[in-house]
């Protein structure tokens, strides 16, 4: 039979086979509709045996406590159950309505397996990361700490580095991108790198004086500028593509393929390179 001290503060016992998180947000969020009232909330993460569990619920049972919990594991659960019961003990599951909900609209069967949410989060965050590199590192504005990329992303103006930076780091991969500019000579850390590190990336000088063009149009700028001039393009083209064999880098033609036909190519090339360490 539980035990309720007048003198203690409600506490709630929040328990879980992984950190216990969702619980005590879930928990808390109940408790703020109790104005006036503070209550305790002791977390027990971890769970992964039965004598934890029991050892909890009788310190729950001595306070009179209320325990939450989020375990996956049948077993745990089950056991949870039986020994909340036999002390008098106040259980909510939160996590088995909704798992019973999914499974019902779903057809199929739960995992079972703590700790997943954790595997979400972290796959998340390392994409957060990684915009957070490329945005950091484009077109060039840090010369130094290449070598923290997984990749980078060379070519001349309008080769759609950017774009395919930011694409890449949505799959969780560190892009960095150097431009070409034959009067500003890419830093020399750049060919301190690996040449299977770096990619670079070429288009037919025609198609990319159009698509300058239209840059230039869209920003209400005059087309009359060298920057759309052919002769300086191919001297740019040549420029470029002597620092990529000096790299020894892959390159890749984009001339009328979109962003995701070359960032496919360039993941492709990516696992590979994982593959063969």
């Amino acid at each position: 039979m539980a035990i309720h001290p007048a003198s203690n503060k409600p506490t709630v016992y929040i328990m879980s086979d992984s950190i216990g998180e969702t619980a005590e947000l879930v928990v808390r969020a109940a408790a703020s509709q109790f104005a006036g009232t503070k209550i305790n909330f002791k977390r027990k993460p971890h769970i992964n045996s039965e004598e934890e569990i029991t050892c909890a619920l009788e310190a729950a049972a001595q306070t009179g406590a209320a325990v939450v919990y989020t375990l996956v594991r049948q077993d745990l659960k089950e056991c949870l159950e039986i020994k909340a019961a036999e002390l008098g003990i106040i259980s909510v599951d939160i996590m088995y309505p909704v798992i019973a909900a999914l499974e019902s609209i779903t057809g199929l069967s739960p995992r079972n397996e703590s700790g997943l949410i954790r595997k979400v989060d972290k796959e998340y965050f390392s994409k957060v990361e990684a915009v957070e590199f490329a945005v950091k590192y484009d077109d060039g504005k840090i010369s130094s700490g290449l070598a923290k990329a997984d990749l980078v992303i060379v070519g001349v103006s309008r080769t759609s580095k950017t774009p395919l930076c930011m694409y890449l780091a949505h799959k969780g991969v560190k892009a960095a991108n150097v431009p070409l500019v034959a009067e500003s000579p890419p830093p020399d850390e750049l060919f301190n790198l690996p040449g299977n590190k770096i990619i670079g990336l070429t288009i037919k000088p025609i198609i990319l004086q159009e698509i300058r063009k239209q840059r230039l149009r869209t920003m209400g700028l005059s087309v009359d500028t060298d920057y759309v001039n052919m002769e300086k393009i191919a001297t740019e083209y040549e420029y470029a593509w002597s620092i990529m064999r000096k790299l020894g880098c892959t390159v890749i033609d984009v001339t009328n393929k979109s962003v995701e036909e070359t960032a496919a190519y360039v993941l492709d090339i990516y696992r590979k390179r994982g593959s063969d360490k």
